[in-house]
């Protein structure tokens, strides 16, 4: 009696429990995460062909639209993108030529502007030295007891190649804009065509013309935005009697583009041209806090109000996406990274559904 009980065997009660995470869930993940490391490191060391023309592919499908409209009037789909280019090109190089001239001449008094906003921030002298005071008392090398010194003009020409493309790159933009809003039609026609079922045929249909209805209603969205912003910040800085009011408000309209990063670092240059043209700190800050009402308004009533219906965005995804491309790629990667992000939700929508049950204890309507 003794030994059947000793030999009989104890059921192993976690057989019938799956295991969380299989062997191949593993494997499939390890192999996706190396796919995006390639693709990531791919788009990085080749910036130089990548971003000029995924920018092409992007802004041509942006304005492809007008160019459809043009050909509804019998103007050549050839001459309405090169006269869309021209154009848009044209605009561009006003903005550029408009917020040249100043920062040029301010880049030549950098010695004289730093010498005045030391004098401004002597306020802050207090407050510098007891946190030099307490860095010592915790053991930091006493390595920032020599004064502020403004950045000279040496730091001008590594920035001006982190913003500005080289010629190369700006040809091959150009080139690729004009070729893909000519072909455009083609290249939609011959995508579609690309697929033998008919089903297939017209979801790819349906996520090409929401790309572009998205992709045209956001440009042409976001440019009447901008441009109102652009002259309310003209308006601001004149008022408050900042020098070149023009060339700030083209600043603020282009920087505009740059979803959260581009209203920070405008605000930013307000400020120090505000404490540096003023004789008072007071009045030194009027427009800075004048352009922060202003960006305050437009980013949580204007344009939710005008966009939002069309086009919901996370706030988190938005600012992670931006982080990543202006990592990846610099300003123009900012710029990229809405339009991208929208073409992303636009797949996502169509080929995975969020057709998933709701969760227990969820909202149910």
């Amino acid at each position: 009696m003794q030994s059947d009980t000793v030999g009989t065997p104890v059921p192993d009660s976690s057989t019938g429990i799956p295991p969380l995470i299989r062997r191949n869930e593993v494997i499939s993940t390890a192999v996706v995460g190396l796919f995006v490391v390639v693709i990531i490191g791919s788009l990085y060391i080749a910036k130089p062909f990548f971003l000029p023309v995924i920018t092409a592919f992007v802004v041509g499908t942006m304005l492809a639209p007008a160019a459809g409209l043009l050909e509804q009037h019998r103007v050549p789909r050839a001459f309405s993108a090169v006269l869309i280019v021209t154009l848009a090109f044209a605009v561009v190089t006003f903005m550029v030529t408009l917020i040249a001239a100043p920062v040029v001449d301010w880049s030549g008094r950098l010695p004289e502007l730093g010498a005045k906003l030391k004098e401004k921030l002597q306020m802050f002298d207090g407050v510098i030295a007891m946190w030099r005071q307490m860095q010592t008392a915790l053991g930091s090398p006493d390595h920032i007891s020599a004064p502020i010194q403004f950045p000279t003009i040496e730091w001008m020409q590594p920035t001006y190649e982190f913003l500005s493309p080289t010629l190369t790159e700006t040809l091959l933009f150009l080139v690729t804009l004009v070729l893909f809003i000519a072909s455009w039609k083609d290249l939609r026609r011959g995508l579609v065509m690309n697929f033998t079922e008919r089903d297939t045929r017209l979801r790819v249909l349906r996520i090409l013309n929401e790309i572009e209805g998205s992709l045209g209603s956001y440009l042409l969205t976001v440019t009447v935005i901008n441009f109102c912003y652009g002259i309310a910040t003209g308006v601001i800085c004149w008022l408050s009697g900042m020098p070149n009011p023009a060339a700030l408000g083209a600043l603020a309209a282009m920087l505009n583009f740059l979803p959260i990063i581009g209203p920070f670092v405008m605000f930013v240059i307000l400020t120090l041209v505000g404490i540096v043209s003023f004789p008072t700190l007071g009045s030194g800050l009027m427009a800075p806090f004048g352009f922060a009402l202003l960006t305050f308004v437009e980013g949580h009533f204007i344009t939710p109000a005008i966009i939002g219906r069309r086009l919901s965005l996370n706030v988190l995804a938005v600012f992670i996406t931006l982080a990543f491309w202006t990592w990846l790629w610099g300003p123009m990667g900012g710029f990229l990274a809405v339009p991208l992000l929208i073409v992303a939700l636009v797949l996502k929508e169509h080929l995975l559904p969020d057709d998933a049950p709701n969760l227990p204890g969820g909202d149910e309507k």
